[in-house]
């Protein structure tokens, strides 16, 4: 008798009733099974061909995608760690400025990266490639690795590759002072021809990274049974600490202002004050990625995009501000629990620092923070980290 009194008294603490109806229609909106479909990329033909897809794949994995045969994309984007490194800042040859992104439902961004430098998943691909920190390759190097290992496989989605004997064996625009050279040394048409081939090295890898989609977790079977209009399963239900946590994200605590959708991002750029990265040089975010994307060859307007006429998002951008300084990408909070350090850099060490930055709204190392200060308790402060830990795939 009295174990099913615990046992109801347990229900009722932790019931979806606790839940005002607002809050209820939050929730469903934050649930995977409100996740719209797949938006379309225009700018990749073969964005959702499966053989794209098979490719992208190989090539992901392929540490021969790195001239010294030891990086390839899953070395920093590992499919056992949610597509992430868990390091501060991601490292493949050298190390990087910035922390690795997970990759999971990465495509319904408009623009890609911490600070948004590429405005398609296919761009975004092609940057780590050329990076000498990260694959250190040039644009010959890969035509003629297409070539020589993914021949079949490349012609039956994008057609015959163009005549690449007698090029240099490494040759692009970003490589080193010999491999500049050689490329400038090249006829445009094929300078023109060894891009295409890049080009569609890129849309392959985006064509794979849009099957990955982020898992279902506690948090989603929860809001499924509260749109139901049903009480979750026992291994679903939330403790007191829980819905504590997901009232306050929902409400004073604020996070839901940036961190809003299934995706648990809001897409855009902010400065919340985050501290300069020891060691590293000052990083504007966005206000320094504005003039890159829009001088990227391989933007949606440029000449190997499949559809340049259709660039909104590109086009209307806000170019220039004030807000723009130190303004990083929101990320998904999906799986944010179990993916420490957090920030652009891995600043901070612990999701519960995390919380009392935020809760803090200090000024930042330019002086501004799009932050409020708000106040919270030690309990409350652990409850947002239990309720964040429910966003865990198990």
């Amino acid at each position: 008798m009295l174990a099913a009194l615990g046992a109801g008294l347990l229900a009722a603490a932790c019931s979806p009733d606790r839940l005002t109806e607002a809050e209820k229609a939050q929730v469903a909106a934050l649930s995977l099974d409100a996740l719209r479909p797949l938006p379309a990329d225009p700018t990749n033909r073969v964005a959702d061909d499966p053989d794209a897809a098979a490719l992208g794949a190989a090539l992901f994995f392929d540490t021969g995608m790195s001239p010294g045969g030891a990086v390839s994309c899953a070395t920093c984007h590992k499919a056992d760690r949610q597509f992430q490194d868990d390091l501060p800042r991601g490292e493949g040859i050298g190390t990087t400025d910035r922390r690795t992104m997970p990759v999971a439902g990465a495509a319904y961004s408009p623009f890609l990266f911490w600070d948004g430098r590429a405005d398609s998943l296919w761009a975004q691909a092609l940057q780590p490639l050329e990076d000498a920190r990260e694959h250190g390759g040039t644009r010959t190097f890969y035509a003629h690795a297409i070539a020589a290992r993914y021949r079949g496989d490349y012609e039956r989605v994008f057609g015959p590759l163009p005549v690449l004997g007698g090029l240099p064996v490494s040759a692009g625009p970003l490589g080193d002072a010999a491999e500049r050279a050689a490329w400038e040394a090249m006829s445009p048409q094929q300078r023109h021809a060894v891009n295409r081939v890049f080009a569609n090295i890129g849309k392959a890898l985006a064509a794979y990274e849009r099957t990955l989609m982020p898992a279902q977790t506690r948090f989603d079977r929860f809001a499924r049974a509260l749109l139901e209009e049903r009480e979750p399963d026992e291994a679903d239900r939330f403790s007191d600490l829980e819905m504590e946590g997901l009232k306050l994200f929902l409400g004073s605590a604020n996070c839901i202002d940036c961190h809003n959708g299934p995706r648990f991002t809001d897409e855009h750029f902010h400065n919340t004050a985050v501290p300069q990265a020891a060691g590293a040089a000052p990083d504007r975010g966005r206000a320094q990625a504005v003039p890159l994307v829009l001088a990227d060859p391989f933007n949606c307007a440029g000449p190997y995009s499949d559809a340049p006429d259709r660039c909104d998002e590109l086009r209307f951008m806000v170019r220039d501000g004030h807000e723009l300084e130190r303004a990083f990408k929101t990320p998904t909070l999906r799986g944010a629990a179990s993916r420490a350090p957090y920030m652009h850099a891995g600043q901070i060490a612990t999701l519960g620092d995390v919380i009392v930055h935020y809760a803090a709204a200090r000024p930042g190392p330019d002086g501004h923070t799009e932050l409020a200060r708000i106040r919270l308790t030690e309990r409350g402060k652990a409850a947002l980290v239990a309720f964040l830990k429910t966003l865990d795939a198990e």
